[in-house]
């Protein structure tokens, strides 16, 4: 092998191994993070009522449409472009977010001395949403290091400010809930939390800190930016506001137990596709130039994934059952347990659908995303109302099911591009989880009558999901495993080049 060759090989590997190991440490810390994030929540599911969640989710709701106003895609551009940023880029994109950071935090004051939403929320609930705006100038000062460390692949001390964040604001959290704060235990969190989280990432990654605001670089990233934050518009139409009008017109305690259910059942998607989704668009980024690379990394990605998340999703939507039975505080959610079984299996399409969104983005077919969010912003828009119609709250669920079916739609699209066998990359692990999941509604009666035989079945429903898994898919997930590891190719014997 020429030794030219030899050293591009290398860079390859050198990205594999960073997206590799930076995907381990990754899922590792934040499987630590969602360890806290499930107690956290298992408590307040607990302790606060269903209106308090119904008025919390109203608050987030604003908040993500304020979210979009603090970034113009200037963050993603800086993180796709081929050449390293310069100090006057870093500045000026540093420059802007802290102008819109602070007129998002103008905009929360506004609301709340004008008293607009506490009909809705009360005081105490919009006194959380002055929190989380004030959080807003706090978040942006992360901006720029959080770019240079992705940009890096340097992914293991990026989400070490998230777990010292999450430490603090599930803690304090979890505090001021058993204390009978209710929705205000929010405020104190939410601050605590932003406060720490810059002073951690500052600790981990400085930089040459400062103001500018050069025309050219702005304008350029812009134009890089705009396509990006169109999306992240369309997305924002799709839910963030979607939910903000079901919040206002539904009742708090219907819409406490959309917000209960949805929170649930993205947890099994956040710690799995959001985190791996992460790694995997710089890495993509790097490798659109070879299509043999970039598709055996689509292909991973899809075989992982789904290796971890579709026993979570039918461990939990046959859980729920029993434990909403057996714990007494739990009790008040099983008006809600259809909706949080139908977002559930919907998550499951998600699931391939998003790695695959994420790689047409990261590969710059960014218009091939917008067509696919805005035949989803529609489809939200148009089959929700109808939803709710014919089967109440329940209905969000049934259409947000229905949607999901839409998902084969990013398999088409990328496959157009790069030949991906996503069939042979997931089947195994779909009848897998089918028969455990068959296992699960054998054993839901039995399982509800005690927590010892909740977990014993939990344990058989695990052993099942491995052995078929085993059975049929052994050789594929030994030749998975052991593909994560790969010599150095420019090592003389793995590159082939004579040693000098």
């Amino acid at each position: 092998m020429p030794v030219s060759q030899a050293i591009e090989h290398d860079a390859v590997h050198e990205i594999k191994r960073k997206t590799v190991s930076g995907a381990l440490s990754y899922m590792v810390r934040t499987m630590f993070l969602y360890g806290i994030g499930l107690v956290a929540s298992a408590v307040l599911a607990a302790y606060l009522s269903v209106q308090d969640f119904g008025i919390y989710g109203v608050v987030t709701q604003i908040i993500g449409l304020l979210t979009f106003l603090s970034d113009i895609g200037l963050a993603s551009a800086l993180i796709q472009k081929k050449e390293n940023p310069t100090t006057t880029e870093y500045r000026t994109v540093f420059t802007v977010q802290q102008l819109l950071s602070w007129l998002i935090f103008a905009i929360t004051v506004g609301v709340f001395v004008t008293g607009a939403i506490e009909p809705k929320v009360g005081r105490a609930g919009a006194v959380v949403l002055l929190a989380l705006g004030f959080s807003f100038p706090l978040a942006s000062l992360k901006t720029i290091p959080s770019v240079i460390l992705e940009r890096k692949l340097d992914f293991s001390k990026l989400v070490f400010p998230q777990v010292i964040e999450q430490l603090v604001y599930n803690g304090l959290l979890i505090f001021f809930a058993v204390r009978g704060y209710g929705v205000a235990s929010y405020t104190v969190a939410v601050l605590a939390r932003s406060v720490i989280g810059v002073t951690v990432m500052y600790a981990i990654q400085g930089w040459s800190f400062g103001l500018a605001l050069d025309k050219r670089a702005l304008k350029e990233m812009i134009g890089m930016g705009v396509k990006f934050q169109l999306n992240d518009f369309l997305a924002r139409i799709k839910d963030q506001l979607f939910y903000l009008v079901l919040g206002l017109f539904l009742p708090l305690r219907e819409f406490g137990y959309i917000s209960f259910a949805k929170q649930w059942s993205t947890m099994p998607y956040m710690l799995t596709v959001q985190n791996v989704i992460a790694i995997t668009f710089p890495t993509y980024s790097r490798l659109q130039h070879d299509k043999a690379l970039l598709k055996k990394a689509i292909e991973k990605t899809l075989f992982f994934i789904s290796l971890l998340i579709f026993p979570m999703l039918v461990g939990m939507c046959v859980l729920v059952f029993p434990v909403t039975h057996l714990v007494t505080r739990y009790q008040k959610w099983q008006p809600a347990l259809l909706t949080f079984g139908l977002f559930t299996l919907s998550i499951g399409w998600g699931a391939i659908s998003t790695p695959l969104t994420n790689t047409l983005s990261a590969i710059g077919k960014i218009n091939q995303t917008l067509k696919l969010m805005i035949l989803w912003t529609v489809l939200t828009w148009l089959l929700t109302p109808v939803g709710i119609y014919f089967f109440g709250f329940n209905g969000v669920a049934v259409a947000a099911m229905l949607i999901s079916f839409t998902s084969v739609l990013p398999i088409y699209y990328v496959k157009k591009i790069v030949d991906i066998q996503v069939l042979d990359q997931v089947w195994r692990q779909l009848l897998a989880a089918t028969v455990m999941g068959g296992v699960g509604v054998a054993l839901v009666h039995p399982m509800s009558s005690s927590f010892i035989a909740t977990g014993l079945g939990a344990i058989l429903m695990t052993l099942t999901y491995g052995g078929v898994l085993l059975l049929v898919g052994r050789r594929k997930l030994w030749h998975e495993l052991q593909s994560l590891r790969t010599k150095k190719l420019s090592d003389p014997v793995a590159a082939n080049v004579p040693a000098v």
